[in-house]
């Protein structure tokens, strides 16, 4: 869904906003390598060591967006995060662009960095891959932790829907014409028609996943309950007074919610034998 590109289009700019000290993310000589899968060039940084953990931005942004959340977790995860093919330092694919060929990718970096199953953390169009490397190659995720994805152009709220029509119609003509700006109009648009994914298709993630929102988000809360009930080891957390741009807006309450969930060995409740059990717990601590 919509990040990077709907903070440009309202002249903020997310990277640039971040504080100095983390305005090497995403622009790190030192941190920085490329690699080449189904012909197209990847950039991506590696930070820290321990347990792999894989960010994945949203549309229209980069690594740099990520920083509040390279700079949390690098301190007990070894941090990988890549930009898109058609975002960032990454090249250009010649043909449509898809959250399947972007979900391929991140696959084929871990790969190449051998890694072994790995944490997954997503935001927005990000959640939407980290929610298909579930599906698509289970073996190369640990636990999943999807923040504001939807299955589909219905699952976003109108204003949503009308917000991206009107970053495509506002766009000058001459700036269509620019590499930025046909990168801009092409990543803008797969928004409006991807992506397919069946909610039947979830219940194929084994990995211990994370579905978060905010109550405020751009995502509606029934299609964010819908995806939270169809992935079998699943739960869910929806933040309160917050926005699509919570992992921005409260890095400390974001990455704390979600470091929690990944240290925590996950446990599949039965909601009723689990409120008898800590019932009988109250009463005995009263005894």
């Amino acid at each position: 869904m919509v990040l990077g590109a709907a903070l440009l289009q309202c002249g903020m700019d997310a990277q640039t906003s971040q504080p100095a000290a983390h305005a090497k993310y995403g622009s790190n000589a030192a941190a920085g390598k490329f690699f080449t899968h189904d012909g197209i060039k990847l950039y991506y940084e590696v930070y820290g060591t321990g347990e792999p953990l894989l960010l994945i931005h949203g549309n229209g942004s980069s690594i740099g967006e990520l920083a509040a959340q390279i700079a949390y977790f690098r301190k007990r995860h070894k941090v990988i995060a890549m930009d898109s093919r058609d975002h960032g330092k990454s090249s250009d694919s010649p043909d449509k662009i898809t959250y399947e060929k972007m979900t391929d990718d991140l696959a084929a970096l871990l790969d190449h960095l051998q890694t072994g199953p790995a944490y997954v953390l997503g935001w927005s169009d990000g959640g939407i891959e980290a929610l298909l490397l579930g599906i698509r190659h289970p073996a190369q995720v640990k636990k999943i932790a999807a923040m504001a994805a939807n299955l589909n152009p219905q699952g976003l709220r109108p204003e949503a829907t009308g917000m991206i029509e009107s970053m495509m119609n506002s766009m000058p003509a001459a700036e269509k014409e620019t590499p930025a700006g046909k990168r801009e109009l092409k990543v803008t648009d797969m928004m409006r028609h991807e992506p397919r994914i069946e909610a039947s298709a979830l219940e194929a993630i084994a990995a211990p996943t994370l579905v978060l929102a905010s109550d405020q988000d751009v995502i509606s809360d029934e299609h964010t309950i819908e995806i939270y009930h169809h992935i079998p080891n699943s739960e869910l957390c929806i933040f309160p007074n917050a926005t699509h741009m919570i992992p921005y807006d409260d890095p400390e309450l974001f990455n704390t919610t979600v470091d929690r969930f990944f240290r925590t060995p996950f446990v599949k409740k039965d909601r009723i034998q689990a409120l008898l059990k800590s019932l009988e717990a109250l009463k005995a601590s009263h005894n």
